[in-house]
């Protein structure tokens, strides 16, 4: 990411939220305010572009497809950009909300771009304090669109801005109010970004200073994921666009290796994700392109 300029990824990933909660049926992840986060203009040049961009999708749906607009759009988000933002994102709050009721304190968002949970629940202002972590060029995005779109984000939000290619600094989340207390961790769309080190550096450091019990969900990219085409050839699609867009991917796992670093930053993994389980338990009997994402897991881990 060039230093003055908003993640491009965070857009796409409210895009593809927004797009969900619009037209799709049954819902995966309502996100129903990520529409107000994307301009109108966005919208339709991020539709627009993807349209025009079908050629490098799949040319035999260009052809199959062709002058069908809507069906290509449909055909691009479900297959490409919407299955895993949306999967991660159900998963993540059902654990989240789980841990809220075993009382839960601070939630801690890794890599928060425009995600819209305090404002989806307001009812925990009084009970929850919230950490949003991103880069400061993609906090400030959203801060204006906040303003311009009259959304006011809730007392118990903190904004932290970091680049999570330097070393983490506990003393900024302290500076916003975070203590020794349970935390819930959300680190997703992140990992595949990062080095293996950085990644295990970054664990380490953010269960240093929290309680047994706290815990994490992420979501990694298996060790195919370099290797792996997917339906439709997008597992290669998605390395190459995130290439194209400055973000390249940069580390894949083993279940093994997944385990050993966890086990090595004290967690241990409390349930584990792989493609087929999360297609069984958010994609089963859907009449539509959506189907989980091959070589993307899920896991929540908890301090020892």
């Amino acid at each position: 990411m060039n230093k003055d300029e908003s993640s491009l990824t965070s857009l796409i990933s409210a895009f593809s939220r927004a797009y969900h909660s619009h037209f799709d049926t049954p819902k995966i992840f309502d996100d129903y305010l990520a529409k107000k986060l994307i301009t109108q203009q966005e919208f339709n040049d991020i539709q627009k572009n993807m349209v025009q961009g079908i050629q490098f999708f799949n040319k035999e749906i260009a052809v199959k497809l062709n002058g069908q607009t809507e069906e290509l759009l449909k055909w691009i988000v479900q297959t490409q950009l919407s299955p895993t933002p949306l999967a991660r994102s159900a998963y993540c709050e059902k654990v989240l909300l789980n841990e809220i009721k075993l009382g839960l304190q601070q939630y801690v968002i890794l890599g928060a771009g425009l995600d819209t949970f305090s404002l989806r629940h307001p009812e925990l202002e009084n009970n929850l304090k919230i950490f949003e972590i991103d880069h400061p060029a993609t906090q400030e995005f959203k801060k204006k669109r906040l303003a311009e779109v009259k959304l006011k984000l809730p007392r118990n939000v903190h904004f932290v801005s970091l680049d999570f290619t330097k070393k983490f600094s506990y003393q900024k989340l302290m500076n916003s109010g975070f203590g020794n207390k349970k935390t819930f961790f959300s680190l997703l769309g992140v990992s595949y970004y990062l080095t293996k080190d950085e990644i295990s550096s970054l664990i380490d450091l953010l269960f240093a200073s929290v309680p047994t019990g706290s815990s994490i969900v992420l979501d990694y990219a298996d060790e195919k994921l370099f290797n792996e085409q997917g339906i439709s050839n997008r597992v290669d699609n998605m390395v190459k666009m995130a290439a194209a867009s400055g973000e390249p991917m940069k580390s894949c796992f083993t279940y093994k290796e997944m385990e050993k670093m966890l086990e090595n930053s004290g967690l241990l993994i409390y349930e584990h994700l792989s493609p087929e389980t999360i297609n069984e338990l958010y994609f089963n009997n859907r009449k539509d392109y959506l189907t989980a994402f091959e070589t993307i897991h899920y896991v929540h881990a908890v301090k020892k």
